[in-house]
């Protein structure tokens, strides 16, 4: 891969993505590509940034290669402590059943899927009209996600609580299955950040985690912007561990870790999770 190539393909995954691409991916790039020239049957990347250019059903394919997938259950969990222990009690005073939530970058399904077990006891289907939207750009892992089938491994660490009322196993037992309670809760659909967003909101949580830091700050700026015009006046918006909303929008209150609410919200601060 020649830096030509190199600067070519980073062109293109910021023209369709925003994602930014440093000198320093350059070899995280050519592994993640190398596999789609082999399928293509391509001997160098020269031919792939031709055909790529030229052929806009690959353009999928190339976002899909590029884009990182890092996962798990209850990720960053102090977040769902939070939900739970503050947001829930908070929803329950107010008598609000009509919830809407946003994974925005949902990636293989794990993060919806947590937060759908975390309130499925808490705002059953029968009583309540809950509603969680994920998206990602990525549409293999959205396959996987809707599946909702998972290795045995990824769930180790999930309480026993959750496994025996939302988790089944596979005839193999080398899966595990999410079951329809939680899996009906939940609706996946592809989705470009930098383009138009069908929905319309208002929506009571959104998560955008471990996302903005693939940005420039231009991008980060708008992104950010559009959620505070998606996100209900009382709501809340969580963002990665390693990201901040300083010197990005100046329309958001800091109340917990990563946790932010639109100003004025008159909203709960942070407090340590119980236990």
């Amino acid at each position: 891969m020649t830096q030509a190539d190199f600067e070519f393909i980073r062109s293109l995954a910021y023209e369709n993505t925003g994602i930014v691409l440093p000198e320093r991916k350059k070899h995280m790039v050519y592994s993640r590509l190398s596999r789609r020239l082999r399928q293509l049957k391509l001997t160098n990347f020269a031919q792939y940034c031709s055909y790529v250019s030229n052929t806009p059903d690959e353009r999928m394919n190339f976002i899909n290669a590029l884009t990182t997938n890092l996962t798990a259950f209850f990720r960053e969990e102090h977040h769902f402590s939070y939900l739970e222990q503050v947001i829930v009690p908070q929803w329950k005073k107010e008598n609000k059943n009509r919830l809407r939530i946003w994974s925005s970058a949902c990636s293989t399904g794990e993060e919806p899927y947590s937060i759908a077990m975390t309130l499925e006891k808490h705002f059953p289907s029968t009583k309540s009209d809950l509603k969680i939207l994920a998206t990602d750009l990525d549409t293999n892992v959205l396959q996987k996600a809707a599946a909702g089938t998972y290795s045995c491994d990824s769930v180790t660490n999930l309480p026993d609580r959750y496994t025996e009322k939302y988790v089944s196993h596979t005839p193999d037992n080398q899966h595990i299955q999410m079951r329809s309670n939680i899996q009906k809760m939940i609706h996946f659909k592809q989705l470009n950040l930098l383009e138009k967003w069908p929905m319309t909101g208002p929506f009571d949580i959104i998560f955008c985690r471990n996302v903005l830091i693939y940005f420039d700050n231009e991008t980060k700026k708008k992104i950010i912007a559009k959620f505070r015009k998606m996100l209900s006046p009382h709501g809340y918006l969580f963002i990665g561990h390693s990201e901040t909303l300083m010197n990005i929008s100046e329309e958001f209150d800091l109340i917990g870790q990563t946790i932010y609410r639109p100003l004025g919200h008159g909203g709960q601060k942070l407090t340590k999770p119980k236990g």
